[in-house]
């Protein structure tokens, strides 16, 4: 019976609720024999085989659930009335309670959860806390040291009574667990596993709170005190293991954290909320667990997890939130048993935790900064608990006062800060914010910047910084609040304040929206720091060299930058001016140091161009602010306290390290401009960082090598003659500035320049072998001490030291030799330095003078002069000494170059493989190190004698230097006469033969003389015998060119290497050619006139150049393309002599073969660089070629010149620098060869129209740095008006101005047309300009882009039609009698189509011209078309423009008959009723009366006609007439400075621009202002009537109800019918007694007349029945419409309102209201709504009037919603809209006002989840009507 029981029992489970189940047991056993033991031992025993089936199925239904639930249920019930002595409870654990505690975890954790419940229930009542201590908490405590790691195999990491030591479990007890686990059927459970740390966790920390709830509900007196007490016990002992393994467990991964984090630390911090500490007994020892030890332990442990990562600090923040959260309420921690004063420990007072939450809350994770920002609120408001008002309760009620004098805008950022309830205005000035209220206003900003929209940000930001900072200097400051009395001082007061205002600065820097960034940007800029004083110091260091500085590298605050070559702005400046204020307060120590830090930002930041720029002006402003007070004591601030800060301003006290690292930083600045090629751009960083250097780190505290260091890194410009830092740098090297020592200072500076050299060349090297990289060092070392001491001497006295030097040392150069060789070649390395610097310096000088004297016409002044003087003897000085050694370097010279005619003598020797491996460059010679040194010491020795040479030949004349001369000639016939090589190493050895022989020659060919080509002539006679009339160089250069290509063909040399030898071949081949050349310059003569080099030769080096040139490489591009220039010349010279007429010069053929490898040459370069595309452009395109027709058109297809060019300008438009040079070489060709321009129509054109950048930068510094460009491009054909091309060139108007000064010339050359000279010439320019002018006006009329009439403005065709024009204009002097017909006809064409006004000024120009140059067209033309008056009145109006200029600019002899044949026409013309046309006839007719029509004598008896008459008053009138006057003043005299003939010039056209015009050059029309000036007028006059309207329609609003209840009034007193008032157009219908006694009437007497009355009055029924039928149609049709009203009449876009338009007629919604009903008619709203502005209700309702038409709705129970996002907005998904809803939308910009706002019932925003914070008003709307449709709907 009792088994039968049982199962039935178990059975039941399932259906039976949990709450019946004790009333049901007690049945059972009241009325069966079985015990309460028995039952329970029963039950227990089936529970395993329940739980094993729910782990098998892997699934837990509700039926298995409520079986498990209920039994467990009857287990604990069974349990609580069983006397088992707590053995039941213990199996209950092992068999139950454990395996249902991880069934439940894997299944159903709210069933977890009921099992515990009921399972401490019966703990808590049976009070069998000592079987928990000994079974359950000893198992997962060790569950919880097994799965974290922290015990292996069962055994303890520790032992003893440390906190290891809570994973111990007793011998007996892990028995006692082994055989419980080996019993049970859950095979899951062993002593190998453990159980999942969550589970124990869990477990443990609701055993916790079971304790805790047990021991604070017990009684604390009577018989149960003892059971109390052991509860107390187990509780404070399983709280100090918990403790312990929570400090274990926060250190290890992050599972174990969350574990705690999640399960432990909220029941830990639950236990010490109500008891301040514990007893615990451990081992016999009694401790006492106190919070306040338990809570440092915490923080340490925060501490550390800190410092690890991110994941970590995350988990940090969560402990400290847990223990903000359970401990916000209590301002101090009281134990409420017993106290421990020894522990003190308040976190508030870390100021390592305040620190990092700063770090925190400016993180790059936004989870990091909510956890900051949430612990930050929690701190609050625990130090805030004495403080308990509220920023809104502390304000007075009622209607708070505005500051005077602020702005609308300040007034609204006033009202939307109260609007969110913080930083509300005060009273007055004088009621300040107490701390609490100005942290609720910075929480407001920071949470503002995280999750606000802009125009929020924008409203709050500056009054709440404002506050901020104008209350931070009270007692109650914000920060005084977290400080205590922590900082006392006023300085750290204001530094914690500022590191607090930084953070929210360094948020809104970054923040995604620009217009927030610069928002913030310029706040910060715009305090006035000054009245902070020395306070400005506090602002943190890393907050401006971090988030500053990158803030000020981001191009939105930049927007001005670059503007008309202005490399600044406003960010810039102010960013300039603060630092300055910054480091004013620094001693010189600090602001070195400072200033150091600042300018490395170079090398961690990669700044942009304003960035860079921006970085510049901070260092120079800081330089300058850290001297700027260096005189004053003290300074005062705004706040009455004066700040005692001594600003001594020592340079001794700084050290030199720091000054020498600060200038070492400031270089690197310096090196960084370089990557931004824009010379002034560069100019100006490179002078702010001078101007810093000069300020802070005196020239004579740094060494000499890093003087040398920082002036090199400056560019060359700019420290050279002329160069505009010159001066500057000057003065600072010399210290100019410090009269009182600058003499001692400059001594030792040049005594260091002095002692340069000694140094220099006696530096003992490591080595007696040197390679071509310590040569490059020493070139580089020498290049700057030269640079130096040139900017320093001033007078020649101050070169004796060198001069002496140089004599000494060069005079034993060979003895010197023997000793060692490097030490000849760093002295031969030191004269080519110095001979570098002075030719650099003097062309430099030279170049300056001519620029000046171009510029400014003035002569030379006397201090010019004296310099002049003193630069001349200084060369004198110089060229002395350097003819005193140059014999003795002769000698060296010709010893050292033996090693170049050893020729076999040296072996080939197996070079490492270090060398061998090694490719490219000069520098990679593959010779041992040994020979390497020897060939380097010869090629620097002939380098050397032959600059000398050339020096000394230039600046001394008359003088002989035949043996420097004879020892270049010497290698020159050694080098090209050696022998075959047999080897690389000897192949290196004549390739390094070469490289010396290329610069000696060019300095020879430089320096010619006729004593000097007759040595060259001579000379070559030597290499071998010529024949009688050869010419004198053929055997030269034929030698030449053979030696070479025999040494390019051996194949000894690597490719790398023969590319090299390849570079010195075109570069001595140029210097050869270049003889004949120099011969010319130099105006040299042959003896016998004959040339210097023959045909054949000319045609071998022409051939052997252009076929390499496809493969040349790009140190071989220029020499190959000025030898081919030169050939060219010679060839030119040849056919231009008589004494060789049968010299047939280059063919066809070969000039093809020139184009197609210049082409592939172009095409092939990655880099288009200026001397190479002007090189390739005067190569190719050479003027000896260009007269030649067949060049250009052979057989009616293009010539090779002319394939060359279409080819070229074809690629040139993806390249602006390629069609700029082009354009100007090709231009100048032409016109030198009119007669060619016929050929080129269609490049003219593409030149034309062609458009591109605006400006490239490279262009401008590879002319101002590089010498190959610049004197490349001087050598292009040019037309001789440099006052276009230079300001011009690199823009992209310079295509077409060189076109059009191309035809401005070639018209002036027309005028030569008849005369004895020039007739082919003219004739040619004449029909090429017609030809062109054609060619431009059919585009104009038939291009399907050109003839456009609807096009953009600023567009691609208005652009293209601008420039076509343009030229047009220009080319209209080409006009002749043969075209003239044609032409009027595409102008009259034109004229009629639409054009905008800035092409239309183009068009009118053009046809003034033409009449004016036709007299006889006005009356067969023009009359006729002014009275065409259905023309379009655009069209008219340029009429009447060209009219009045044809009267007004005509000759005098046809000047009054064109008045009386276009004067009349004009006349009716101001009466049109096209406004804009009335005016422009007003304005010219104005000017045309007054020159024809003086002020009449009033003494004169003259007859004055009626005609006469009416002039003089129509003239009276337009120039009385207040109206017409304002039009003409708008004009700005335009009239009278308007020329038509000046307006068709090049100069007039793009010259005399307005600066601020960037549009194609095109200025203002006439039109343009006159329709400008009638819409501000009309703009006027519509806003005045608007006022006047609003003002009507809110008397209207205001007085609707009055009216409302008048008119009730009177129906009901007048009785009318039902409805009558809805039908106004209703008669009212006499009674019957009525029309009797209107019968009787005498004033209807007939009965006919009453008849008539009557059948009126049935015709007005059926109308009146029609309109009531119609009437309740309307009725119906708006009965069915939704109860939403759209309010959009703060909208002003047109495509907004047509698209809100289209969405409520779509989800039929009640009505539209807009600003201005009229808006309906405008075409564009019309397009877009689709006819739906017919069918909904359109209401209007102007911007004034909201406030008062949303009032008026509410009253009539409409709910009154925003869509704005507030700070209280409601997300759309989750907000129910009213039936009736007055939906307001906000201006496209600035939302709802705030004035609106107060208004709204709700407000109600989209959620939204991407980057972009906003969405288009009319989507917005859209998305809002659909919501509230799809909910009425539901």
């Amino acid at each position: 019976m009792a088994a039968a029981v049982i199962s039935s029992l178990s059975k039941s489970f399932g259906q039976i609720p949990l709450s019946a189940i004790p009333h049901m047991l007690d049945c059972i056993l009241t009325s069966t024999a079985l015990s309460p033991s028995s039952l329970f031992s029963s039950l227990l025993d089936d529970l395993p085989d329940l739980i094993e089936g729910a782990n098998k199925d892997g699934k837990l239904d509700s039926d298995r659930r409520n079986s498990i639930a209920s039994m467990v249920g009857a287990l604990c019930h069974l349990l609580t009335i069983a006397k088992t002595h707590h053995e039941g409870l213990q199996s209950f654990i092992w068999k139950g309670f454990i395996p249902l505690m991880k069934m439940g975890h894997e299944f159903d954790h709210e069933l977890l959860n009921q099992i515990a419940d009921s399972f401490f229930d019966v703990v808590q009542r049976t009070n069998a806390w000592e079987v928990l201590e000994a079974t359950l908490v000893p198992f997962f405590l060790r569950s919880i040291g097994i799965s974290a790691g922290m015990i292996q195999n069962g055994d303890l990491l520790g032992t003893g009574c440390d906190r290891s030591s809570v994973f111990h479990v007793s011998t007996d007890l892990l028995k006692n667990i082994i055989e419980n686990l080996d019993a049970s059927k859950d095979c899951t459970l062993s002593t190998s596993q453990y159980f999942p740390l969550p589970l124990s966790c869990h477990v443990l920390s609701i055993t916790l709170d079971a304790g805790l709830r047990t021991f604070r509900a017990a009684p604390v007196t009577g018989s149960v005190l003892e059971d109390v007490c052991y509860v107390e016990k187990f509780t404070a002992n399983l709280l100090c293991n918990l403790c312990n393994v929570t400090e274990r467990l926060l250190l290890q991964s992050l599972e174990n954290r969350s574990c705690t984090i999640g399960f432990l630390l909220p029941v830990i911090f639950k236990a010490f909320v109500s008891h301040g500490s514990f007893k615990t007994s451990v081992h016999g020892h009694t401790h006492i667990l106190s919070r306040n030890h338990f809570f440092m332990r915490m923080w340490t442990c925060c501490r550390k997890l800190f410092s690890l990562g991110s994941l970590e600090r995350r988990d940090a923040y969560r402990v400290l939130s847990l223990y903000m959260s359970y401990f916000s309420c209590s301002g101090t921690f009281e134990n409420t048993n017993m106290t421990d004063a020894a522990e003190v420990f308040d976190i508030r007072n870390e100021k390592e935790l305040w620190n990092e939450i700063k770090r925190g809350l400016v993180d790059d994770e936004g989870l990091v900064r909510k956890q900051a920002l949430h612990i930050l609120k929690l701190l609050l408001r625990i130090s805030s608990g004495n403080h308990h008002s509220d920023i809104s309760e502390t304000k007075t009620q009622g209607k708070h006062s505005v500051p005077h004098g602020v702005t609308k805008r300040d007034l609204w950022a006033y009202k939307e800060a109260e609007s969110l309830g913080v930083g509300k205005l005060c009273n007055s000035a004088d009621s300040g914010l107490n701390s609490r209220q100005q942290w609720e206003a910075f929480l407001l900003l920071f949470e503002m910047l995280e999750e606000y929209g802009t125009h929020l940000v924008e409203a709050a930001w500056n009054h709440q910084i404002t506050l901020l900072l104008q209350f931070s200097v009270s007692c109650d400051n914000f920060v005084s609040a977290i400080t205590g009395s922590v900082h006392q001082t006023r300085s750290e007061t204001w530094a914690e304040v500022f590191s607090w205002l930084s953070i929210l600065w360094k948020r809104g820097f970054c923040h995604d929206n620009p217009q927030v960034r610069c928002m913030i940007m310029q706040s910060f800029l715009g305090i006035e720091w000054i009245k902070y004083g020395s306070c400005v110091k506090s602002v943190p260091e890393s907050f401006i060299l971090g988030s500053l500085m990158e803030a000020l590298n981001d191009p939105v605050h930049h927007s001005d930058f670059g503007v008309k070559g202005v490399y600044s702005s406003k960010t810039i400046e102010g960013a300039a001016h603060f630092l300055h204020h910054y480091a004013s307060y620094m001693d010189a120590r600090e602001a070195v140091i400072f200033l150091n830090s600042l300018a490395s930002l170079a090398k961690r930041i990669s700044f942009s161009r304003a960035g860079l720029m921006g970085l510049a002006e901070c260092i120079a402003a800081s330089a300058f602010g850290a001297c700027k007070y260096s005189d004053n004591k003290a300074k005062s601030c705004e706040f009455g306290v004066v700040d005692k800060v001594q600003l001594e301003y020592s340079l001794e006290n700084s050290q030199d390290d720091d000054r020498t690292e600060l200038l070492d930083v400031l270089r690197y600045v310096l090196e960084s401009s370089k990557q931004h090629f824009n010379p002034n751009y560069r100019f100006r960083v490179c002078k702010k960082v001078v101007e810093a250097a000069a300020s802070l780190v005196p020239a004579s505290d740094v060494s000499l090598e890093m003087l040398l260091h920082f002036i090199s890194t400056l560019p060359r410009e700019v420290t050279d003659y002329g160069g505009s830092l010159r001066v500057r740098v000057q003065d600072w090297l010399l210290q100019n500035h410090h009269a009182y020592h600058s003499g001692g200072i400059q001594m030792q500076l040049m005594e260091s320049l002095n002692e340069f050299p000694q140094g220099f060349i006696i530096h003992h090297c490591p080595f007696q072998n040197f390679d071509d990289e310590d040569l490059d060092a020493w070139e580089f070392e020498v290049r700057r001490w030269a640079r130096v001491l040139f900017l320093v001497i001033k007078e020649e006295h101050q070169l004796v030291p060198l001069i002496t030097f140089i004599q000494n040392h060069g005079t034993d150069i060979c003895e010197q030799n023997n000793h060692s060789e490097w030490i000849p070649v760093k002295f031969l390395t030191l004269i080519l330095g110095l001979i570098q610097e002075i030719q650099v310096m003097q062309r430099r000088k030279d170049g300056f003078k001519v620029q000046n004297k171009f510029e400014i016409g003035l002569l030379e002044t006397e201090e010019e002069q004296s310099s002049d003087s003193e630069a001349s003897n200084i060369y004198n000085m110089f060229t002395d000494s350097l003819l005193f050694v140059l014999e003795e370097l002769v000698s060296f010279a010709n010893l050292s170059c033996s090693i170049f005619s050893s020729g076999s003598d040296i072996e080939d020797e197996v070079l490492p493989g270090s060398v061998r491996g090694k490719l490219g460059g000069p520098s990679q010679r593959r010779l041992s190190i040994s020979l390497t040194t020897a060939v380097l010491q010869s090629t620097i020795s002939i380098k050397a004698v032959a600059c000398i040479y050339a020096w000394c030949a230039k600046h001394r004349s008359g003088i002989l230097l035949n043996s420097a001369f004879a020892a270049v000639w010497k290698f020159l016939c050694n080098t090209i006469s050696s022998p075959i090589c047999n080897s690389e190493t000897e192949a290196e050895v004549c390739l390094a033969a070469y490289e010396a022989l290329a610069p000696a020659l060019k300095a020879l060919v430089s320096v010619l003389s006729p004593q000097t080509l007759v040595l060259f002539i001579e000379s070559s006679k030597s290499l071998q015998p010529a024949m009688e009339g050869e010419p004198r160089l053929d055997t030269l250069v034929l030698s030449f060119l053979q030696n070479i290509n025999s040494l390019l063909a051996v194949g000894f040399m690597a490719r790398t290497r023969r590319a090299v030898l390849l570079n010195w071949k075109w570069v001595i081949l140029e210097s050869l050619l270049s003889i004949p050349y120099f011969t010319f310059e130099s105006k040299l003569q042959l003896e016998d006139g004959s040339f210097l080099f023959s045909d054949a030769a000319l045609i071998n080096i022409f051939t052997d150049t252009v076929e390499s040139l496809e493969n040349a490489g790009e140190g071989s591009v220029l020499p190959m393309l000025r030898s081919i220039r030169l050939a060219l010349e010679l060839f030119a010279s040849r056919r231009s002599s008589s004494v060789c007429s049968r010299f047939t010069g280059v063919d066809s053929q070969m000039i093809w073969r020139l184009v197609h490898s210049s082409w592939i040459l172009h095409t092939s370069c990655n880099k288009r660089r200026v001397a190479h595309i002007a090189a390739l452009l005067s190569s190719v395109l050479h003027p000896s070629l260009f007269s030649d027709g067949d060049m250009h058109d052979a057989d009616n297809e293009p010539g090779p010149l002319k394939w060359f060019v279409e080819k070229l300008l074809e690629e040139g438009t993806k390249s602006p620098r390629t069609i700029r040079l082009a354009a100007l070489h090709l231009t100048g060709l032409l016109l030198s060869n009119p007669t060619t321009v016929k050929y080129y129509i269609k490049e003219l054109k593409l030149l034309t129209l062609y458009g591109s950048v605006a400006f490239d930068e490279d262009f401008e510094a590879e002319l101002t740095e590089n010498h190959d460009a610049r004197t490349e491009v001087s050598l292009l054909s040019k037309i001789q008006d440099s006052e276009l091309t230079e300001a011009f060139i690199n823009t992209e108007l310079y295509a077409r101005v060189s076109v059009a000064n191309l035809f401005y010339k070639l018209a002036h050359l027309t005028k030569r047309l008849g005369s004895s000279t020039g007739d082919k010439e003219s004739q040619s320019a004449l029909e090429s300009g017609k030809l062109f002018l054609l060619e431009l006006l059919d585009s104009v009329v038939n291009d399907k882009d050109l003839a456009k009439e609807l096009y953009k403005k600023h567009s691609a065709i208005h652009r293209r039609k601008v420039r076509a024009w343009q030229m047009i204009c220009v080319l209209s002097q080409f006009v002749d009698d043969d075209v003239v017909g044609e032409v009027t006809h595409c102008l009259q064409i034109s004229l009629y189509r639409n054009n905008l006004p800035s092409v239309r000024q183009y068009l009118e120009t053009f046809a003034i011209n033409i009449y004016l140059k036709f007299p006889s067209l006005v009356s067969e033309q023009l009359v006729l078309l002014l009275r065409d008056y259905d023309m379009r009145p655009q069209a008219l109006s340029s009429y009447v423009f060209i009219a009045a200029n044809v009267i007004l600019h005509a000759s005098k002899d046809v000047q009054l008959k064109h008045l009386d044949e276009l004067l009349p026409p004009i006349l009716p013309l101001l009466t049109s009723h096209h406004h804009s046309l009335r005016g422009f006839t007003q304005v010219l007719l104005h000017q045309v009366l007054g020159k024809f029509f003086p002020p009449p004598d009033p003494k004169s008896s003259e007859f004055i006609p009626l005609e006469k008459k009416c002039f003089e008053d129509l003239k009276l009138y337009l120039a009385k007439n207040s109206d017409c006057t304002r039009l003409r003043a708008s004009m700005e005299g335009y009239l009278d400075a308007y020329n038509p003939k000046t307006s068709v010039t090049p100069a007039g056209i793009f010259v005399s621009r307005v600066e601020e015009i960037g549009f194609e050059s095109v200025p203002t029309s006439l039109m343009d202002r006159v329709v400008n000036f009638l819409n501000d007028v009309r703009e006027d006059l519509r806003c005045s009537m608007a006022k006047d309207i609003v003002t009507i329609k809110n008397e209207s609003l205001n007085m609707a109800e009055a009216i409302e209840e008048l008119s009730t009034a009177c129906e009901e007193k007048l009785e009318l019918p039902k409805d009558t008032h809805l039908d106004f157009q209703k008669k009212i219908t006499l009674s019957k007694h009525e029309k009797q006694d209107l019968g009787s009437s005498s004033l209807l007497g007939k009965g006919e007349v009453y008849k008539k009355l009557l059948e009126m009055e049935k015709e007005d029924d059926l109308l009146d029945q029609l309109w009531r039928s119609r009437s309740l149609a309307m009725e119906k049709i708006r009965g069915n419409r939704q109860h939403i009203i759209l309010v959009a009449s703060l909208i002003d876009r047109i495509p907004n309102l047509a698209g809100l338009a289209r969405t409520c007629e779509v989800f039929k919604a009640q009505g539209l209201a807009v600003a201005d009903a009229k808006i309906v008619h405008d075409k564009q709203f019309q397009l877009i709504s689709v006819t739906a502005e017919k069918w909904v209700p359109i209401v209007e309702v102007p911007v004034n009037s909201v406030k008062v038409f949303l009032e008026k709705k509410k009253r009539e129970g409409y709910s009154i919603l925003g869509l704005e996002q507030t700070a209280n907005s409601v997300p759309l998904d989750q907000f129910i809209y009213p039936k009736k809803t007055v939906l307001v939308l906000g201006r496209e910009k600035e939302g709802i006002p705030v004035d609106i706002i107060h208004v709204l019932d709700a407000c109600i925003e989209i959620p939204q989840l991407g980057v972009v914070r906003s969405l288009n008003v009319h989507v917005s709307g859209a998305i809002a009507l659909w919501e509230y449709t799809r909910q009425q709907r539901l």
